[in-house]
């Protein structure tokens, strides 16, 4: 079977980026942001994205397309013979179901609250009561499974229609939309009165902040959110490097990707703090910033049912896109692994990925005395953990190792792949710190993973 390909280089940009972009980029950013000083963070947070996250990047894309396979094939294509390195298809598989099983109620909750705004649900009730709407969808079973089924069914239905006239013609169009209604929505901010303290706190530098909550977390929380961002580590953004050609080398192409998700993270924060800092409220990290304090916020200015609608359809486009990129990943391991149609692929998985998510939707109504980490804490939680915390890290590990060791896919062999093409070369001299020291790291991401879960007060 003929692969199919990108009809062009502008599609596998914006689906890419559109994969690495998520809502962590929005409601995770601009707090940890604002937790260390804004500008001071986001020079440190840059740093670890350039040592961390794109030679990594660089890795997934070249093993995509050297082999023009997803990540079910990519290593059999790749590896020694006799060695083991394809078992990773499996663990890669996993990670790819398990965020689909907690990332399809999200998708769902931005959806839900796009109708709400539009219908100004917010302006017609107290500031208090912003809350319990909140509380109130988590709590509907019905609500909530109808609008998780709404996304996948969507989402699915999108990828039936194939990679160019399906994934990448939605998805260059919600990306485009998406770029455009943040630039709007920045614009909106900086006429609110407290624009001017908000983007100074964000774009000017207070290196003091950096040490207030121990040096160490603001580190770690840097290296977290760039290791993090860029979704990599279990092959969903290897695919989009099989769909495309050989004209531009693989390191140009993911520094690409890496500023467009940069991008929305940065301008996220244009949007946030100017709000923010006009309303005297903090940027509460998670959900509650998203879905009780900017609400609030929408609701007290002139046109905020307009804007507050706008600024949900971009978190649905954010979300969306990335279900989008992950389901064809999923697709893609079962047509390259059994050999089965998208039409088959398709409808298998649409039932799969209904019922896998149901336990994450019934775990905040039904379900929800399973508190599987703790008191507090949700089925969503343990998967986003063993994701986040666990398949990510090691996957990376895994494409590290792969491509660095001789008894792997080896350095050269990655190099003359990532270097094929017009643009940026992968540089020779970065051998020992990407054979060595970036595993290091990794590792050390993946430890403090679990410590800041279970022990966090050893970094108190």
């Amino acid at each position: 079977m003929k692969r199919e390909k990108f009809s062009s280089r502008l599609g596998f940009l914006l689906i890419s980026a559109g994969c690495a972009i998520g809502l962590g980029n929005v409601w995770r950013f601009p707090f940890i942001t604002g937790k260390y000083g804004g500008a001071a963070f986001v020079l440190l947070y840059l740093v670890f994205l350039l040592l961390l996250g794109l030679p990594i990047l660089v890795m997934e894309l070249s093993v995509g397309r050297a082999s023009q396979k997803s990540v079910a094939q990519a290593f059999d294509v790749l590896e020694p013979k006799g060695t083991k390195w394809h078992l990773h298809k499996y663990s890669s598989l996993a990670g790819n179901y398990l965020l689909m099983m907690f990332y399809t109620t999200i998708g769902g909750w931005m959806l839900i609250y796009c109708v709400k705004m539009l219908a100004g649900e917010f302006e017609a009730i107290p500031v208090e009561q912003v809350t319990q709407v909140f509380q109130n969808m988590k709590e509907d079973p019905f609500l909530m499974t109808i609008a998780m089924a709404v996304v996948v069914c969507g989402c699915f239905g999108i990828c039936s229609a194939g990679l160019q006239k399906g994934v990448e013609k939605i998805t260059k169009i919600m990306m485009l939309f998406l770029l455009g209604i943040m630039i709007a929505l920045a614009v909106h901010s900086f006429t609110l009165s407290g624009a001017k303290d908000g983007l100074a706190f964000y774009l000017l530098p207070d290196f003091s902040k950096l040490s207030e909550d121990g040096l160490f977390n603001a580190i770690f929380d840097a290296m977290g959110q760039a290791f993090f961002t860029l979704s990599i580590g279990m092959g969903s953004i290897a695919i989009f490097g099989s769909y495309i050609g050989k004209t531009h080398s693989m390191t140009g192409e993911a520094i690409r990707i890496m500023l467009l998700d940069t991008g929305v993270a940065l301008v996220a924060g244009l949007i946030i703090f100017p709000a923010c800092f006009t309303f005297g409220i903090n940027p509460d990290s998670g959900p509650n910033l998203i879905f009780v304090t900017l609400p609030n916020v929408f609701a007290s200015i002139t046109g905020g049912r307009f804007w507050g609608f706008l600024f949900f359809v971009f978190l649905s486009f954010a979300a969306l896109s990335t279900v989008i990129a992950v389901f064809e990943n999923i697709l893609s391991w079962w047509m390259d692994a059994k050999g089965w149609s998208r039409k088959k692929a398709v409808l298998v998985n649409l039932i799969l990925i209904l019922v896998l998510s149901l336990p994450c939707v019934l775990g905040f109504n039904l379900w929800s005395s399973i508190q599987p980490l703790g008191e507090g804490s949700t089925i969503m939680d343990l998967e986003d953990f063993i994701v986040s915390n666990n398949i990510l890290p090691l996957g990376s590990l895994v494409f590290l190792m792969f491509c660095t060791r001789r008894y792997g896919w080896g350095f050269e062999n990655f190099r003359k792949e990532a270097n094929t093409g017009k643009g940026i070369s992968f540089p020779a001299w970065s051998r020992i710190y990407i054979s060595y020291i970036l595993p290091m790291i990794v590792l050390i991401v993946f430890v403090q993973g679990y410590i800041a879960k279970f022990f966090p007060e050893i970094f108190q």
